[in-house]
C-alpha cells in the first residue's frame, strides 16, 4: 500500500508539475508568439489571434466563414460545426440565407458564391478563406472603400498564404489580418 501511494505521488509530481512545466518553459523559449496564442497585437492592444475567426459586417470588410458555434458566432469556448448533412433543410436555410446576404451586399457580381463563403468550418472558428472566396469580395470592399480594386487584390495577394513545403494544404486568406491591413490604409 505505501508503495503504491508513492508512486502515485511521484508520477502525479513528474507528469502533473514538473513535465506540464517542462513543456511550458521551452514552447515559451522556442515559440514564444504560438505559445501565447499567436495574438495579434494593434496600437498596444490585442484585437484578435491569428488562429481564431471574428465576425465582420458592412460592406467595408471582407466577410469570413460562417460560424457555427453558440451562443454567439466565433466562441472559442464553444467551438462546433452545425453538424447539418447535405440533405438537411437547415443547412439549405442558412446558406440560402448566406447567399441573399452575399448577393444584396454586391447585386452586380454574378460570379458563382465560392462555397466556403455559404458553409460553416468543422470548428466554427476557421479565420481563413479561399483566395476565390476573398476575390468574390474584392470589388464590393474597393467599392465601399473607394479604393482601387488593384490595391485590394495586391492586399489579398500578400495574405494569402501558400502550401506548406509546396504540397500540403490549400492556399487560403486570413480575414483579420486582411481587413486589419485595410483598415491602416
Amino acid at each position: 500500500m505505501i508503495i503504491a501511494i508513492r508512486l502515485v505521488t511521484i508520477l502525479t509530481v513528474l507528469t502533473g508539475l514538473i513535465y506540464p512545466l517542462a513543456i511550458t518553459g521551452i514552447a515559451q523559449l522556442i515559440f514564444p508568439k504560438q505559445a501565447n496564442g499567436s495574438r495579434i497585437v494593434r496600437g498596444g492592444r490585442v484585437v484578435g489571434s491569428e488562429h481564431i475567426g471574428q465576425q465582420f459586417e458592412g460592406p467595408r470588410y471582407f466577410w469570413p466563414r460562417l460560424s457555427a458555434t453558440s451562443p454567439a458566432p466565433y466562441n472559442a469556448a464553444s467551438s462546433s460545426g452545425s453538424n447539418f448533412g447535405p440533405l438537411n433543410d437547415d443547412l439549405k436555410k442558412a446558406m440560402d440565407g448566406r447567399r441573399a446576404a452575399l448577393v444584396a451586399a454586391d447585386p452586380g457580381n454574378t460570379a458563382p458564391i465560392p462555397i466556403d463563403l455559404l458553409t460553416a468550418s468543422g470548428s466554427g472558428l476557421d479565420p481563413h478563406i479561399s483566395p476565390e472566396a476573398a476575390q468574390y469580395q474584392a470589388a464590393r470592399v474597393a467599392r465601399a472603400r473607394g479604393l482601387a480594386p488593384e490595391t485590394v487584390v495586391a492586399l489579398i495577394e500578400k495574405h494569402t498564404s501558400r502550401r506548406q513545403f509546396g504540397i500540403l494544404g490549400q492556399p487560403a486568406v486570413n480575414v483579420l489580418l486582411l481587413n486589419l491591413d485595410l483598415d491602416n490604409l
